[in-house]
């Protein structure tokens, strides 16, 4: 167990970056910002986050995804992906959303360490598994990200001022551009993890394939970024409906998944 100290630090720089990416996207200047200096330094807490992710997940010998760990390693490489994406598209001021999140997840493995090791976990399928998975979410969670932000912007569309925070965000047509690529390669990475858990069960879990509601929820998530995606490829759809759609089907993830844990773990205690 290493002391406090990485994670206060890393929880002040986070905070830190935030505040400056916060008053930075209130001036419209989210995207100069994040392409000078102070985009580089999210870099620093983004290091310092992912080593204590790697002694927190591989303490004592095993291998410990408990809901805490999960939401730390998934906000993680959210911000992983926003880092490398603001290459490429002008969405530094996504940062602003993304950083505080970061640090408040980060620091709750930190206060409340738990114990709930896998078993397994040397075998390439189960990494592979791992993850399609988990990139699979943290793809999920910027594109409800972005289907608020983009809901939020149609709210305001037709007022003739929008809020601050919304006036330096891409082109709608950029961001919902943006939203359906994200969708799109989660599916891939959704479907990898769905069907790797089916086929190779018993090498990922030590057990037989069985129909649960966690397996239940997932196939409902998948069928609805499918129809989502069917949808935007042969109809256009877009805008309000394309939202819903991507936050229900993210909805059932979380079920599948962060739900389950969350009940077993935090209420049943096991």
């Amino acid at each position: 167990m290493h002391s406090l100290l990485i994670p206060i630090i890393t929880f002040v720089a986070y905070s830190v970056l935030a505040g400056y990416f916060w008053r930075a996207q209130s001036r419209g200047e989210g995207d100069v910002l994040s392409y000078g200096g102070v985009g580089h330094l999210v870099l620093i807490p983004l290091i310092m986050h992912g080593y204590l992710l790697g002694q927190d997940l591989f303490s004592g010998g095993g291998f410990d995804l408990g809901v805490l760990n999960a939401l730390s390693l998934i906000s993680w490489l959210t911000l992983l992906v926003y880092w490398v994406a603001r290459f490429f598209y002008p969405i530094g001021g996504f940062q602003a959303l993304v950083l505080p999140i970061a640090a408040v997840t980060m620091l709750l493995p930190e206060l409340f360490p738990s114990d709930h090791p896998l078993t397994n976990t040397n075998l390439l399928a189960f990494k592979a598994h791992l993850a399609a998975a988990m990139l699979a979410y943290s793809l999920f969670t910027i594109a409800v990200l972005h289907a608020v932000l983009i809901s939020q912007v149609e709210k305001h569309l037709h007022h003739p001022h929008l809020p601050r925070l919304l006036r330096s965000l891409p082109p709608l047509l950029t961001m919902e551009t943006l939203l359906f690529r994200m969708i799109a390669a989660g599916f891939v990475l959704l479907t990898l993890t769905l069907a790797s858990g089916v086929l190779f069960s018993e090498e990922i879990f030590g057990k037989a394939w069985q129909f649960n509601h966690k397996v239940l929820f997932g196939f409902i998530s998948w069928g609805v970024f499918a129809v989502l995606l069917w949808g935007h490829h042969f109809y256009g759809w877009r805008g309000r409906v394309a939202v819903r759609w991507t936050m229900s089907g993210f909805a059932f993830l979380l079920l599948a998944y962060l739900g389950s844990k969350f009940v077993l773990e935090v209420l049943l205690h096991k």
